[in-house]
């Protein structure tokens, strides 16, 4: 297949101007689902929202590695790699965290909508790097794309050791909330969502591309807003919240 370099750029430029415009909405108003959710309206069960949303994120580019043809040259080995990391979360978001999950019912409206994002990412990602993105034959020595897939593994694993951390919090079918401690919550409120940003600039800094960096920054701008309101939930909720934790970056925010 040959690389649509408009179709990259404007899906790209598309995913930045919407973090951009998600981040001011959040400024005012929560997005409406988990403890943000609307009383009423249609909902999903939670395991079988977030499998569905997630998951498109997984399939389209394992398909799209499916079909692309093995090729001779030298870069397909970054090429895979670095797109395996990319599916490696969202194997486990789909297949793992999606079946352990003890939280609220996800309105319809928001599975549906995160579905065709996840879809159009997935695509937008393996399609850049299977048939984009070049790597020099020494690209495994760089030291950028060294940090970035450190990073990555150093984000994925507070991401899933909070989650572990939330869901330990509530016996099966129960929705009361309780103050986490443990791991990065000790510095933050949003640790599970500090992890993802961390995974998705370290991949990123590993794949140098407008596509990932673009992921990048939408995912601060629709998760970053969210632990700060969930900061001051926290707050409001709890008078003997720990004073010294900040919302999403520790020692700072």
């Amino acid at each position: 297949m040959e690389c649509h370099d408009v179709a990259v750029s404007y899906l790209s430029w598309v995913m930045i101007v919407g973090g951009v415009a998600f981040l001011l909405r959040q400024s005012w108003e929560c997005a409406p689902y988990g403890r943000c959710s609307p009383a009423g309206g249609l909902c999903c069960p939670a395991r079988l929202g977030w499998f569905l949303q997630e998951v498109p994120a997984f399939l389209l580019p394992l398909l799209l590695l499916l079909l692309t043809k093995p090729g001779r040259s030298r870069w397909s080995t970054g090429r895979t790699l670095l797109l395996c990391t990319f599916m490696l979360h969202y194997f486990h978001r789909s297949f793992i965290y999606s079946f352990l999950t003890r939280g609220r019912p996800v309105p319809l409206s928001i599975v549906l909508s995160a579905a065709v994002f996840c879809s159009l990412n997935g695509f937008l990602q393996g399609h850049h790097l299977l048939h984009c993105a070049r790597f020099e034959h020494t690209w495994l020595t760089h030291t950028r794309i060294a940090a970035g897939l450190v990073l990555f593994g150093v984000g994925m694993v507070i991401n899933i050791h909070s989650d572990h951390i939330l869901r330990s919090l509530r016996r099966p079918g129960e929705i009361a909330y309780r103050t986490p401690h443990g791991g990065m919550f000790h510095f933050v409120s949003g640790a599970n969502y500090f992890g993802e940003i961390v995974e998705w600039f370290g991949f990123a800094l590993a794949a140098w591309s407008l596509p990932s960096f673009a992921f990048a920054l939408f995912t601060v701008c629709s998760i970053g807003p969210r632990a700060c309101h969930y900061h001051r939930d926290y707050l409001q909720r709890f008078k003997d919240y720990p004073p010294s934790r900040k919302a999403l970056i520790p020692f700072i925010l």
